[in-house]
């Protein structure tokens, strides 16, 4: 028993003893680390108002701030590890090593990392803009340092890893879009009135985009009707509505002008040989 209650004080002995040795140098260290994380969020905050007068993009500004706050929280640190007397050569060579080997376990990460900077500084496109690029389509959503955030015509959202995009063939639409209509008349049809119904149909439709004339004309003969291309432009987000509302309308317009929209048709001659 006594020696158990010997043991116990000198363990007590002890911790009390590393107390009043490291005791002020550890909460100095907390301190520390505490004013650097203080500091960091102040630089960071302060940082991003003055990026703001350089119109850059924001996953830019947030990077920037973000290394920024790090370097300072790093520093503070570092003070801290001083403060405790940690001899840092030793730590710093370790970390060397460390970090060769989480680089190489995290290639893809840091490739996504490096396309979204090249994103980021080339801008081949920006948020609002509509894109095809690896195979899928939408509008532009938000670009961060990963990945890109693109809205699908279905709603949906597209999460494309920046790597996918550096290096493919990008399709950048910008804010408006092209609708393509084809119909087809019949050969017999006044070809200059039939383009003018089409006319009045495309400029009454309030999606289109007035500033920018659109396409319509003969694109093609072939065995049962004339085909015509209508094709004016249009916000993306009316993209789609507007190819619904512009075939309808079409249609209907062709109708009440008594202008034949003639189905597809094949024509056979049955020839009898005398006998």
């Amino acid at each position: 028993m006594d020696l158990h209650l010997a043991a116990i004080e000198h363990i007590r002995a002890q911790i009390i003893d590393l107390l009043i040795q490291f005791g002020p140098k550890l909460l100095t260290a907390i301190l520390i680390i505490i004013a650097g994380v203080i500091v960091g969020g102040w630089v960071e905050r302060w940082l991003l108002r003055a990026l703001r007068r350089f119109e850059l993009e924001p996953p830019l500004n947030q990077l920037i701030s973000r290394v920024i706050r790090g370097l300072v929280l790093l520093l503070f640190v570092v003070m801290a590890l001083q403060n405790l007397g940690v001899q840092l050569l030793p730590l710093i060579a370790g970390l060397g090593v460390a970090g060769a080997g989480v680089a190489l376990a995290m290639q893809g990460v840091l490739s996504n990392i490096v396309a979204g900077l090249s994103i980021i500084l080339t801008k081949p496109f920006r948020v609002g803009q509509y894109v095809q690029v690896a195979g899928v389509e939408g509008q532009v959503e938000r670009i961060s340092i990963f990945s890109t955030f693109l809205l699908h015509p279905d709603r949906s959202t597209v999460v494309i890893p920046n790597r996918k995009i550096v290096g493919e063939i990008l399709h950048n639409y910008g804010h408006i879009r092209q609708v393509s209509v084809q119909v087809g008349v019949a050969y017999d049809t006044d070809i200059a009135a039939a383009l003018q119904v089409i006319e009045g149909v495309v400029q009454s439709n309030p999606r289109v985009l007035k500033e920018v004339t659109p396409l319509i004309g003969v694109a093609r003969l072939a065995d049962s009707a004339v085909y015509i291309n209508i094709q004016p432009w249009v916000g993306v987000t009316d993209y789609s509505a507007a190819t619904n509302e512009i075939t309808r309308a079409t249609l209907e317009a062709l109708r009440a002008n008594h202008i034949t929209v003639p189905v597809p048709q094949r024509e056979v001659r049955l020839l009898t040989t005398p006998t």
